[in-house]
């Protein structure tokens, strides 16, 4: 078991942007024990409305008896900026007027989740990391921070994601921010502002993350009599709703934009050769038939990160096959992190 840890940072925060955050918490888990020479951490990075709880919600690759399991490793996962499970996020107090922010919280980018997740590694005395893993928007912070520390880090793991959100990524975003301000109610300055637009958001996101055969095999109706009241319809509703019961509208709204910022050409000289200051080693996986991140954004990952592994995986979920999927998950990385030891142990042999 893990409980939320907090960490709070005493100076200012400043942002990518250059706006500052004063007082900023940083929620996070850790699972295991650290070892003695400090070389057993696996850093795990959430995706978009996910939490610092890894062996709840990708449960399968994390946990007892799992690839990554906390008898063997230290396990750490932290919340990002802006999220609802316990970093500063704008639902939080504003120190300036002792009020929650709502949309007065300054605007963040992937490379901020980096940048205080680095901080949150420095305070637990975390120099390397064995494995840092990510998937969709947890994948653009991976490789973020594959790149800005590229000593840091021995085995890069990047899942269904990529080095540039696409103009079809950020259309789908785009729309679901223009379903939340649909919503009069998320101008209100109310932690619950914006549910309706929300809900709506949820149903949108969800046509992105899963596919045509997906909703055949799990929607279809028994009858053919039907008009109205169809499974598909109530489905949408259902998991709308249930976003609506964990989540707030305004940390949606902020991490869908930082979601569209991920760029890692952004201030460098160009997106390939940022990818080649990457020197862990990497693998990338696809999912075949995802729709948001298509499989040809990880073959360019695996093309361009120098002597990068690229896999490719069936899954009927689309994109969330990330998340489901698990036992070839596991097969696929249980297999490149043996060949990873055995590379390990032939460079060893080779400068003994």
């Amino acid at each position: 078991m893990s409980t939320t840890n907090t960490y709070n940072y005493t100076k200012l925060f400043k942002l990518e942007s250059g706006k500052k955050l004063r007082g900023l918490q940083i929620a996070y888990h850790t699972y295991g024990k650290l070892n003695a020479k400090k070389d057993n951490v696996i850093w795990a990075c959430h995706a978009l409305t996910a939490n610092a709880d890894v062996l709840d919600w990708w449960k399968g690759l994390f946990g007892s008896n799992a690839l990554f399991n906390p008898e063997e490793h230290f396990i750490v996962c932290a919340n990002v900026i802006g999220s609802h499970y316990g970093t500063t996020n704008p639902l939080s107090t504003n120190p300036a007027t002792g009020l929650p922010y709502y949309l007065a919280f300054p605007e963040f980018t992937i490379r901020d989740f980096v940048k205080a997740h680095q901080l949150l590694a420095d305070h637990l005395g975390i120099h390397e990391l064995k494995v840092l893993i990510g998937g969709s928007l947890g994948g653009q912070q991976a490789l973020e921070w594959a790149i800005s520390e590229p000593n840091k880090i021995e085995n890069l793991i990047l899942v269904a994601t990529n080095a540039v959100h696409s103009p079809w990524g950020i259309a789908f975003n785009e729309s679901q921010r223009l379903a939340i301000s649909a919503d009069r109610t998320f101008y209100a300055q109310q932690p619950e502002g914006g549910l309706k637009g929300l809900k709506v958001a949820r149903s949108i996101a969800l046509l992105s993350y899963r596919t045509y055969d997906a909703y055949a095999s799990t929607q279809l109706e028994s009858v053919n009599d039907k008009t109205t009241g169809f499974r598909a319809s109530s489905y949408q509703n259902y998991q709308g709703e249930k976003l609506c019961k964990r989540f707030n509208a305004y940390s949606y709204w902020y991490l869908s934009k930082a979601m569209d910022s991920h760029n890692v050409g952004r201030g460098r000289k160009s997106i390939t050769d940022a990818l080649n200051d990457v020197k862990a080693n990497t693998l990338v996986i696809g999912v075949e038939n995802d729709v948001l991140f298509p499989v040809n954004e990880q073959k360019f990952l695996g093309d361009h990160i120098k002597g990068a592994e690229f896999h490719s995986i069936n899954s009927a979920y689309g994109h969330d096959g990330f998340l489901i999927e698990t036992d070839t998950l596991t097969n696929v990385i249980g297999n490149f992190l043996k060949e990873s030891i055995n590379k390990k142990i032939i460079k060893l042999h080779k400068t003994a």
